[in-house]
């Protein structure tokens, strides 16, 4: 990340050499303060504007944790992932760990989800005969966890609203749809090496009922036209996330836990969350703000939509490849070029709502790689990388293909 970050202001920098000294451009360092001083107060603003959002959903989650939804989606996977990790003992703490990841995973508590990923794979390595190298158990974990489905994009949401969306949901269900290619993709990758079964009766029910799941969503919206599909979109995106409000509430009077005191527990959170991540908002939105006003980052987009174009190929999707490339290195990276495309184009645009979809559908597969490994001790990681890769990349093709559908 540190050669990425300082590799754009010395790229931006070389640009407004080039266009000063050869193109006569005297303007050229102007901008690019200009662009300095805009990217680090708009960084700022959305930090600020951001405190409201994640403090609710933040405060929404701990409700859901404390009722027992966590509880209730491990219960959920444990058959599943008994059958998936054979050699994993079913009492030992490797499978809690990991069941408990995963489903922190799809709630979206990410504060959760990473301490409990690192202790997961802290205890398969327990289990591994070879312990500088990684073991099928690790390896199908960090995929499965590094392409796992999330139905609460919460910083997606809060991001959304606070650059002005009409519907900040109205990407919930492209972004389950692309997420569960992704995810999809990364599992066979895996189950293929490993030779997992997956004629298993309970293998095919889970993986049958979720793709169901999202067939039927598939068929359902593409039999409509665009502009029903939009609108349905958003109906049905705002109906499941206050629904799952409504199912938080409901299981923490059930399970007589204090909503108001839960809620304000984890909105303490939302708020130290805001605060937290704007010096990565400074420091990301000013090195591509820097690029973009150096005219590199257009002249790069430009030279693709070029290509699209003399293979007369629709070339918008170009305009939030940003992302797509950047977030198996980073999300903080990818993050400011979601929010880059936003403030360029609009927060409604296509590449701004492609850009939104491919951050909630991929994973930072080389940080997860790296912190779940290294917490671990793990030198050799195989396949690891290959088959998380590859489940990237599907997740931006079915984005890009979704979006082009549902926006386009």
């Amino acid at each position: 990340m540190n050669y990425l970050w300082v590799g754009f202001f010395l790229a931006a920098f070389v640009s407004g050499l080039v266009q000063w000294l050869w193109l006569d451009d005297a303007e050229v360092f102007a901008r690019l303060m200009q662009a300095v001083f805009d990217s680090a107060k708009a960084a700022f603003e959305i930090a600020l504007g951001l405190t409201g959002a994640l403090t609710f959903w933040l405060g929404i989650l701990r409700v859901g944790e404390r009722g027992g939804f966590l509880k209730l989606l491990t219960r959920g996977l444990t058959p599943l992932l008994h059958r998936l990790m054979p050699q994993v003992p079913p009492n030992h703490p490797a499978m809690g760990a990991v069941v408990m990841n995963l489903s922190a995973n799809i709630l979206g508590l990410d504060n959760a989800a990473t301490p409990l990923g690192i202790k997961a794979m802290r205890e398969l390595q327990s289990l591994n005969p070879k312990p500088d190298t990684a073991s099928d158990a690790q390896i199908l974990f960090f995929v499965i966890n590094a392409s796992s489905i999330t139905l609460f994009p919460i910083s997606i949401l809060a991001f959304r609203a606070q650059m002005g969306a009409a519907h900040p949901g109205d990407v919930v269900v492209p972004i389950l749809m692309a997420t569960f290619c992704s995810t999809l993709a990364g599992f066979a990758s895996v189950a293929l090496r490993q030779h997992i079964g997956l004629r298993d009766p309970v293998v095919l029910a889970y993986i049958g009922g979720f793709g169901l799941a999202i067939i039927g969503l598939a068929f359902y919206f593409g039999s409509l036209n665009q502009d029903e599909m939009q609108r349905n979109s958003a109906s049905f995106s705002n109906l499941l996330l206050f629904s799952l409000i409504a199912l938080f509430l409901a299981g923490a009077i059930r399970h007589r836990i204090n909503a108001y005191e839960a809620f304000v527990d984890g909105a303490k959170e939302g708020f130290h969350t805001a605060i937290t991540i704007l010096p990565y908002l400074v420091a990301m939105l000013v090195a591509v703000g820097v690029l973009r006003a150096s005219g590199l980052l257009d002249a790069i987009m430009s030279g693709m939509r070029f290509l699209c174009e003399a293979a007369q190929i629709d070339g918008r999707f170009v305009d939030a490849l940003p992302t797509a490339l950047i977030k198996p290195f980073s999300g903080s990276g990818a993050r400011a070029m979601m929010l880059d495309s936003m403030r360029a184009f609009g927060v409604d645009s296509f590449p701004a709502r492609l850009a939104t979809i491919i951050q909630g559908s991929t994973e930072t597969t080389f940080y997860v790689l790296a912190v779940y490994f290294g917490a671990a001790g793990v030198k050799n990681v195989r396949y690891a990388i290959g088959c998380g890769l590859l489940a990237d990349l599907a997740g931006v093709l079915a984005a890009i293909v979704i979006t082009y559908r549902f926006f386009g």
